[in-house]
């Protein structure tokens, strides 16, 4: 069992991993999340410029979900995401959003078809270091690091190959 250990431990990160993997999954390649960067200060003080918000789609929608939409064809900024408040209608005549750092709402009234997906998961501040993330030096140092591990770090087989118990006795 000793000697399974490793290989049980290594097959439960997989799986982990495996399992975690559809959570995570964008909607750009078929999943259920979109990751939307704050931009601005129309959701203070729950939200700020820079924060990483990360949306579910769902199958309907109700006032006092924060949600990200796309700014509906033909008006003004079509195409760009927004992060607000449902505070009012439906998603087949519009909702009515509004930033919690505002005192009116939205000109826009985007419909379920327009909404990208409610709030799921809000990470603080991520947003100084997607930039730097995405520069080639860091993109390069991170690969390097991960090949260097992969390439290096023993193997269990090899471990034992080293060990003690693993040498033949001369006689």
């Amino acid at each position: 069992m000793e000697r399974l250990a490793p290989y049980l431990r290594s097959a439960a990160g997989l799986l982990l991993i495996l399992g975690l993997v559809p959570l995570f999954w964008p909607q750009s390649l078929g999943g259920q999340v979109a990751y939307v960067m704050v931009s601005g200060t129309s959701m203070e003080p729950g939200m700020h410029d820079g924060d990483l918000v990360v949306v579910r789609s769902q199958r309907t929608y109700e006032v006092g979900d924060t949600v990200a939409y796309r700014i509906p064809e033909g008006d003004a900024g079509a195409g760009h995401l927004v992060i607000h408040r449902i505070v009012g209608g439906d998603g087949r005549t519009g909702y009515i959003t509004q930033g919690d750092n505002r005192d009116g709402t939205d000109i826009w009234r985007p419909g379920d078809g327009d909404v990208v997906g409610a709030q799921w998961l809000h990470v603080p501040r991520v947003g100084g270091a997607v930039p730097w993330l995405r520069a080639p030096l860091p993109l390069a140092a991170g690969a390097a690091v991960v090949t260097v591990v992969l390439v290096l770090w023993p193997s269990p087989r090899s471990r034992r190959a080293r060990s003690p118990q693993g040498q033949a006795a001369a006689v």
